[in-house]
């Protein structure tokens, strides 16, 4: 049974926020302080010495940075909404579990854990000038809409960063007693999904039924990008000999944190294509693993 669970633990968890949405979506405020310590874990299994910049980390960023607000000012012209999701799904930095993935697939798991660390920086800067030029906050000026975004978005996407720091050598007992609970990441991500999930569906049961073209069209922008990422990122891998590492660099996303963005800074209906993108990279995961099995 509790393989069951933990197999099926990603529909389990976005079900039951479907099913329950009515409550869970009142826990929405919770979400940016589970991001955070989801990333404070995440950075504690890191050891600074061994981060490495790798010219692949260089091409995918700079894919991710140019390519999500090209995305953006090609498609605003036709419908803002899914121009805010083209940006969304190429912004959106890589997950914390794309590191798991990749060691099960066979690639290089130090290159994987540094891009994590080195696509939270560079999202945490280009975020709030980004979200700033979709206009979410007109009654402000550029400059400070960048300002208001950045005290949000930098206490969860850099903070952690130097929390950890500081607990890897101010208090090492506890740096190492947070390393003896690999787990609590899983679960604190499980607890997310629900939460992220109730509050989309909440949003999208108040919407007027005519956005379902825009809803549609959300699913399908998020299942080219996911496809076109994976891909991408692969071919740019085979250049350096290790396609696993770079394809889930780029293609396997923190969509929890791509939902609570569009939730919190552009357009919530946006919110669907993050939504859609955690359906998809995990059905590629999952194929992944299974030719990886057969082999």
């Amino acid at each position: 049974m509790l393989k069951f669970i933990k197999d099926w633990i990603l529909p389990i968890a976005m079900i039951t926020g479907a099913l329950t949405h009515k409550w869970v979506s009142h826990l929405s405020f919770l979400t940016p302080y589970l991001l955070f310590t989801m990333l404070l874990l995440t950075f504690c299994k890191i050891s600074f010495k061994d981060v490495r910049f790798h010219p692949a980390h260089l091409w995918l960023l700079l894919i991710q940075l140019t390519g999500s607000i090209g995305l953006y000012y090609l498609i605003l012209p036709f419908d803002p909404v899914i121009a805010q999701g083209f940006m969304l799904c190429v912004l959106v930095p890589t997950a914390t579990a794309a590191a798991v993935i990749t060691g099960m697939l066979g690639g290089n798991v130090g290159f994987l854990t540094t891009y994590v660390l080195f696509c939270n920086i560079a999202v945490a800067i280009a975020a709030p000038i980004y979200f700033s030029l979709t206009g979410v906050h007109e009654e402000l000026s550029f400059i400070q809409s960048v300002w208001h975004i950045c005290q949000k978005v930098f206490p969860i996407l850099i903070l952690p960063l130097f929390v950890t720091i500081i607990l890897r050598y101010l208090t090492p007992k506890f740096h190492k007693a947070l390393l003896g609970i690999p787990k609590l990441t899983f679960y604190l991500w499980v607890s997310a999904l629900t939460i992220v999930t109730g509050n989309t569906v909440q949003f999208i049961i108040n919407q007027d039924n005519t956005e379902y073209k825009t809803e549609i069209g959300l699913l399908v922008v998020s299942l080219i990008l996911c496809c076109l990422q994976f891909l991408t990122g692969r071919h740019i891998g085979k250049h350096y000999g290790d396609p696993v590492s770079s394809g889930q660099g780029l293609g396997q996303k923190n969509t929890i944190l791509g939902i609570w963005m569009a939730q919190t800074y552009l357009h919530p209906l946006t919110a669907i294509a993050p939504a859609g993108y955690i359906l998809w990279q995990n059905i590629i995961n999952s194929y992944q693993l299974y030719r990886k099995g057969k082999t």
